[in-house]
């Protein structure tokens, strides 16, 4: 084509609509985001994919769909999809094309679209998320840095008054201070016990200031993961000896229809639903999912 192709941020193709246009294949709406936050014409957008004026207005306002796997691939080349979109669009991605099996492409599972190197470097981008999210589930040890404390990540975001957080269904898993696995988990990060068990009975009662939907649960296993679900998004760090899970990586997963770990996870804070302790919140809202 001899046209450099369009570059996008990278956040707007991980937008939920731009996400939802790109699984349902509505090229119409996927241009009308690229004009929006591209700030591209339908004569550059045209002349990016090979496409006419015309024929790009046609589809923009609905009058003409498209089926032809080549003019999707030359949409994604021409717009430079990242290869979590154009799996989204039901391509390959760009590094996998004519190259290997889908056996060994970890990119054939494009749920992981960003990694941070802390819960601190996440912050923004979690409390923004959840602002947005009509469901919030936790899973922590104490969880003060994440909901428990007025400074804490979440603690705004679930207040529903003034905050931003109406109507957010809030559900929170803590370890239980009198499971075997909590002297354990005191032991791996060089605490007492005591002061472990401390710190959830503190979050707790904090969390009982929270008016609305909130319920929290007390889970027994060893910890391993650090879940934060905000919708169809999920962030997750990890548990391990000698450090807490705001220090570890922390991932953000995005649902989508291949991708196996955002159910995984979520599907293991269910079962661990399932078996906890309800400590916070009136009625119970374990069948609510």
């Amino acid at each position: 084509m001899g046209v450099a192709s369009i570059e996008l941020p990278a956040w707007a193709w991980e937008r939920a609509e731009v996400r939802q246009a790109l699984r349902a294949r509505d090229i119409g709406a996927v241009f009308r985001y690229v004009q929006q936050y591209g700030g591209a014409s339908q004569a550059r957008i045209a002349a990016v994919v090979d496409l006419t004026q015309g024929r790009v207005n046609e589809i923009i306002n609905g009058r003409r769909e498209i089926s032809r796997l080549d003019v999707y691939e030359r949409i994604a080349d021409g717009l430079n999809l990242p290869d979590d979109a154009r799996h989204l669009l039901g391509l390959a991605a760009g590094r996998e094309k004519g190259v290997g099996g889908s056996a060994f492409d970890l990119a054939a599972f494009p749920e992981i679209v960003r990694v941070y190197a802390s819960q601190a470097a996440a912050r923004d981008e979690i409390r923004q998320t959840a602002a947005a999210a009509a469901e919030l589930d936790v899973l922590a040890v104490r969880g003060l840095g994440l909901i428990g404390l007025n400074d804490s990540v979440l603690r705004g975001v679930c207040l529903p008054r003034d905050q931003g957080g109406r109507g957010l269904r809030v559900r929170i898993l803590l370890l239980d201070p009198s499971s075997p696995s909590l002297a354990r988990r005191a032991a791996e990060i060089g605490e007492s016990a005591e002061s472990l068990a401390g710190g959830i009975h503190l979050a707790e009662a904090r969390l009982r200031e929270i008016p609305g939907d909130l319920h929290v649960y007390r889970y027994g296993q060893l910890p391993t993961w650090r879940i934060v679900r905000a919708g169809s998004t999920m962030f997750v760090g990890t548990f391990d000896r000698g450090w807490e899970g705001h220090e570890s990586a922390m991932y953000k997963l995005m649902e989508t229809p291949q991708g196996p770990l955002f159910r995984g996870f979520r599907r293991m804070f269910d079962a661990l639903l399932d078996g906890a302790e309800c400590t916070v919140g009136n009625g119970d809202e374990r069948d609510r999912s």
